[in-house]
């Protein structure tokens, strides 16, 4: 399995001059730090924090016992697509008490991942509500976190997604995982766009 973690420190190339924004959102703990890490080509920005015992009482922490640390704004990481296209990744915080970020994330977006935990489908309402109502593209993407097995046709019902939402199974922890993740999510947009009103054209999903 491939590292979450990495020090690689890729300088960006001069030639770079479109750069695309997407948003990694879901609940508390369903993993998007992780696959922002896991994914970037640099050292991944990121602003958590260590949990304590205070904040025990603010954030409902029974189905993430081993989390012992928490995004308090946004992390953020960098994927070069080619010599002038350049993916940058945002990471969204899932406590109820950062929803506010949540909007301003969104402003300008591509594209965005839905990251799931299926023991807590509950947890990612907000997030596809929120994206609905802003109109932006959206992939499903399932983390692995053991459990009971959820066929497919169940999480659609339980999210109520639109048959044209793609939802697809991933590992966080996982580069190709990851990577795949975001392919998934290219291809999606550059179908929900094809077509004479189309905008520019989006890069080649090719991740290096």
């Amino acid at each position: 399995m491939d590292s979450a973690t990495s020090d690689a420190r890729t300088p960006l190339g001069a030639s770079a001059d479109n750069g695309f924004k997407i948003v990694v959102v879901g609940g508390f703990g369903v993993g998007k730090t992780t696959l922002v890490r896991s994914v970037s080509e640099i050292r991944p920005l990121n602003t958590e924090e260590t949990m304590t015992q205070a904040g025990e009482a603010v954030d409902d922490i029974r189905e993430v016992r081993g989390k012992s640390a928490t995004t308090v704004a946004f992390d953020f990481g960098r994927i070069t697509l080619d010599a002038r296209n350049v993916l940058y990744l945002f990471g969204a915080p899932g406590q109820e008490r950062f929803w506010f970020l949540w909007d301003r994330l969104f402003s300008g977006t591509l594209g965005a991942v839905v990251l799931v935990d299926t023991r807590r489908i509950g947890d990612s309402w907000y997030a596809i509500d929120r994206l609905e109502k802003h109109g932006t593209p959206f992939i499903v993407a399932c983390n692995h976190f053991g459990g009971p097995v959820h066929t497919p046709q169940d999480v659609r019902h339980a999210l109520d997604l639109d048959p044209h939402v793609p939802l697809v199974d991933c590992d966080a922890r996982s580069r190709e995982s990851g990577k795949q993740v975001l392919i998934t999510l290219v291809q999606h947009v550059k179908n929900r766009y094809a077509g004479p009103s189309a905008p520019a054209d989006l890069p080649r999903q090719e991740f290096v």
